[in-house]
């Protein structure tokens, strides 16, 4: 084996690449042609991947949802939007890089794009700060979004973050503040706005870009109140009994549209996002353009009216035997 998988679920798939690998590289070398072989080994692994990931327990989802080759939201900006142009900066303290955000288009309309940003080594994973922001990186975001709302364009937001930084500084510097803002004025923006959970969605950190008018999750995403590694350490006093946590938190995407959480679940290629980025990029276009077309045709009072009854029915229950 290559030693390529990153997760025990992977195992036989990465097993089944290194074959082809090795076939392919043969053939090659001794100039022989082995495309029959290759094209049955290759649906195999086609297969394999499909079954796979349709098969993945929760704690499974969060792995690959955590998965290091998954698209991040700068490649969605390059692969579903054009003509990006970066904003920086709170205006307060400091430029957060967990979190981006600029102006781009969408099939030809101007919209505001904001996002965590997580980092593909060490060195950018520390300047991104593994994608948890700090307070300054939420007004970043707020201050995006009021600029949006004064032009009247529409939000999009991309989610993927483990949650926000809980560090000294962060704290010293309001991040519960920040976040508890942030939720209040996007329940209020007086524009149309969409979130994508393209990754990990995790707690406050999450949900201080989620509050908008239409849920998006790609299928291999969570998105939860807290990570099943920190429900587990709270409820069972051991990080061990994570799978048991990440059962019981419901954060799948399935589990996210039966609860009504999540509008609409986009499907990802076979293997995951990671294993053709531009197909899942051209899913989140479509899906983007559709909901997007849907809510420019509602009036804003009407959007503001629709947007706080979403809300304040998430968690409704009714009592056996209850009228």
């Amino acid at each position: 084996m290559s030693g390529t998988a990153h997760f025990a679920f992977e195992r036989d798939i990465d097993e089944l690449e290194d074959q082809v690998a090795r076939l392919r590289d043969s053939a090659a070398k001794r100039g022989l042609d082995a495309g029959d072989e290759l094209r049955v080994l290759s649906a195999k692994l086609d297969a394999l991947r499909d079954e796979t990931y349709r098969n993945l327990a929760p704690m499974e989802q969060v792995q690959a949802a955590r998965h290091p080759k998954r698209p991040y939201t700068l490649d969605y900006i390059e692969g579903v939007f054009a003509d990006w142009f970066e904003l920086r900066g709170d205006r307060r303290y400091r430029n957060d890089e967990a979190i981006i955000g600029g102006w781009a288009r969408l099939d030809g309309e101007s919209v505001m794009v904001i996002g965590h940003q997580k980092g593909r080594d060490m060195k950018e994973n520390l300047r991104r700060n593994f994608g948890m922001p700090h307070p300054e990186g939420y007004r970043k975001a707020l201050r995006l979004m009021r600029m949006a709302a004064k032009f009247r364009r529409p939000v999009v937001t991309l989610i993927d973050t483990p949650g926000a930084y809980p560090g000294f500084g962060a704290e010293e510097r309001g991040q519960a503040e920040a976040i508890a803002t942030n939720l209040r004025e996007m329940a209020r923006l007086r524009v149309p706005s969409i979130c994508v959970v393209i990754g990990e969605g995790g707690s406050g950190g999450a949900l201080a870009l989620g509050v908008t008018d239409r849920i998006l999750v790609l299928e291999h995403s969570i998105y939860s109140v807290i990570s099943p590694e920190g429900c587990a350490a709270i409820l069972w006093r051991s990080a061990d009994e994570r799978e048991k946590a990440a059962s019981a938190l419901r954060l799948t995407s399935a589990d996210l549209f039966a609860l009504g959480v999540a509008d609409e679940v986009i499907a990802e290629p076979p293997g995951g996002a990671h294993t053709d980025p531009g197909s899942a990029m051209q899913s989140v276009s479509r899906s983007l353009c559709r909901h997007l077309g849907e809510l420019g045709q509602v009036d804003t009072d009407q959007l503001l009216a629709s947007r706080w009854a979403k809300y304040e029915s998430l968690g409704t229950w009714v009592e056996a035997g209850s009228s």
